[in-house]
């Protein structure tokens, strides 16, 4: 594979806190150092980016700087390397599930605070972004942190037990909600055609025909449950509650949609803008529709 590579030094009279700030943003940008001068990237243009930009503070603080590229590394150097990147993240997604078992343990009589739970998301996410080459610890985070959000979900307004139903029963059928679809009916449409019936007809109206299956509307086959919103319940009647990248997904929907506190995870505010700025568009359902699904699948693939 590709690597792009950056070589510097700083000048020997340069301040401490300089060569702090380089060595910090090294870190951010979630680089290895084979040897102390030189720290890699996998190759691409954000890499580029990212290291021209650096390089050329470094000059600016009167050091010197060289970005270029490596097509290929010899002997086991590029197995070890991508090793090296593992464990980097590794020892993040450590840090983060020990910190949020330790939150669980200690808060399990005492409801804790979404404080403590926003900041490890936070670092969850920025560990997430620079994990090139899939660490295994980040499964056992991601655990952790659910662990953790649950706990903070529990209460009187806990979701009660519900029934699995077969997916065959639901295949073929025809679909109904309300107009004007935000974030549950969006995502439940999404979820429709993604897991249960690619081929699903969905009408948006304020009454449900015959044989139809009516969701997220009053009355509907598939609604609210208890403390769960209506993308919650289908991931629960359809078994589909095994999929970590779901459960992100659902954290934001239901934050999104009932606002209350459940979810700290850092993607709230900027989907929940986004979706504002779609209903102030003035779109059509269809149009909502079909930018809703691009959206959620783009969530999907990258929690998965």
């Amino acid at each position: 594979m590709h690597w792009i590579a950056l070589s510097f030094s700083l000048p020997s009279g340069s301040s401490s806190s300089k060569r702090v700030a380089v060595w910090r943003r090294l870190q951010k940008l979630g680089s290895v150092s084979p040897t102390g001068a030189l720290y890699l990237l996998p190759a691409g243009d954000e890499s580029q980016e990212a290291f021209d930009w650096l390089a050329q503070e470094i000059e600016d603080a009167g050091g010197e700087a060289l970005v270029f590229r490596i097509d290929q590394l010899a002997g086991d150097a590029e197995g070890r390397l991508v090793e090296a990147f593992r464990a980097a993240r590794d020892e993040d997604y450590q840090k983060i599930a020990t910190e949020a078992a330790s939150a669980v343990t200690a808060e399990r009589a005492a409801k804790p605070g979404l404080q403590d739970l926003e900041k490890l998301r936070r670092r969850f996410a920025e560990a997430v972004r620079i994990d090139f080459f899939h660490a295994p610890g980040r499964t056992a985070a991601e655990a952790a942190l659910a662990r953790l959000e649950a706990l903070l979900g529990q209460g009187e307004g806990a979701a009660r037990e519900i029934p699995r139903a077969g997916l065959e029963r639901y295949r073929g059928r025809k679909w109904v909600t309300r107009p004007r679809p935000h974030v549950d009916r969006l995502a439940c449409a999404w979820l429709i055609r993604r897991f249960v019936d690619p081929q699903a007809e969905i009408r948006y109206a304020e009454t449900t025909a015959e044989g139809e299956v009516s969701f997220d509307m009053r009355g509907a086959e598939l609604g609210h449950r208890g403390n769960l919103c209506t993308f919650e319940t289908m991931i629960a009647v359809f078994g589909l509650g095994e999929d970590p990248a779901l459960a992100a997904i659902a954290a934001i929907v239901h934050e999104i949609d009932l606002r209350d506190g459940a979810s700290a995870r850092p993607e709230v505010p900027g989907l929940d803008a986004i979706l504002s700025g779609w209903s102030a568009a003035g779109w059509t359902d269809a149009e909502l529709e079909r930018h809703g699904t691009a959206l959620f699948e783009g969530l999907y693939l990258a929690a998965r």
